[in-house]
């Protein structure tokens, strides 16, 4: 089985296990982690990975996380996001979480924003943003492949762990 071009991500919209959309129309997010991975043991990696990480996104699930302020990522800080202020649930969630990509052999994509240089953003999306002071749920945390199917144009939720029926954090400005 060839690499696979994974990424663990914490949802602040609902979203649904099996959605598919186009790489320029992501739901808003926290990146927990992104990463290649190939195939272990004759495993599908992605399989072994969502077994691996039910534990972690699990305890994870129902910290409160505020949202801090805006900057500037990404090349001369043109991406515009709003930070999220330093929580201990997710900084031990994204620690967790690189540890088992590492355990499966996987090659974390962004080293130098891993473990103590991760900063928890969600990126703006057109007119979808996140506002200082807003309080959201860590109550979506998600397995996205990056390339379903061998299509770089789209990503697929594999895997979703939640609370309850209307898990989706809460924006009360959009």
């Amino acid at each position: 089985m060839p690499v696979r071009n994974l990424i663990l991500v914490a949802f602040v919209e609902p979203v649904a296990e099996g959605l598919v959309f186009l790489r320029s129309d992501w739901p808003l997010h926290i990146t927990l982690v992104r990463f290649d991975v190939g195939a272990t043991d004759g495993a599908n990696p992605a399989d072994r990975l969502a077994v691996l990480a039910e534990a972690p996104a699990g305890a994870a699930l129902g910290a409160r996380l505020t949202v801090g302020g805006d900057a500037g990522f990404g090349r001369n800080g043109s991406v515009p996001v709003s930070l999220i202020e330093p929580q201990p649930d997710l900084q031990t969630l994204h620690e967790q979480l690189v540890a088992v990509v590492g355990s499966l052999g996987g090659k974390v994509l962004t080293p130098a924003h891993t473990l103590s240089g991760y900063r928890p953003h969600v990126s703006h999306h057109g007119d979808k943003r996140l506002y200082p002071g807003d309080v959201v749920v860590l109550d979506r945390i998600a397995l996205v492949d990056m390339a379903p199917d061998g299509d770089r144009t789209v990503r697929r939720v594999l895997r979703l762990w939640g609370r309850g029926e209307t898990a989706g954090a809460k924006n009360p400005r959009r």
